[in-house]
């Protein structure tokens, strides 16, 4: 144990540098930047609670999918009890028409390219 004093000081420098682009967006405050997205729509209720959109919408549309595709349900019942047609471009972009402005600027964000557009029809952008 005579090169403890190197080990610790290495081991420091090496978290310190694997550390260093999350205090680096702490202090330059990009650490609780977040897109500014805008929602054009005169429905009150989305088919689920907002937080829960946000982080799952993908689980929701990948089990519209395979409901859809596979087993032929068409029916969807929300949160609330209201019944949706389980469909993107009938039901989800009703009210998220606007692809740049709201779908886009969220995948950019977290890096993500979602390959929603291979099948559907990319939509006409709305108001």
């Amino acid at each position: 144990m005579y090169d403890s004093g190197k080990i610790i000081i290495g081991l420091l420098l090496f978290f310190g540098l694997i550390a260093s682009p999350i205090w680096y967006n702490l202090a330059s405050g990009k650490g609780s930047y977040k897109p500014d997205i805008k929602i054009v729509t005169t429905e009150k209720q989305c088919v689920a609670p907002t937080p829960y959109m946000r982080t799952s919408h993908m689980d929701l549309v990948y089990s519209w999918r395979d409901l859809v595709v596979r087993e032929n349900h068409r029916s969807y019942n929300s949160f609330t009890g209201r019944q949706y047609d389980m469909s993107l471009t009938g039901t989800c972009l009703n009210c998220h028409s606007n692809k740049t402005e709201f779908c886009d600027k969220c995948h950019s964000f977290v890096g993500e390219a979602p390959f929603c557009w291979d099948c559907h029809v990319v939509p006409k952008e709305g108001n």
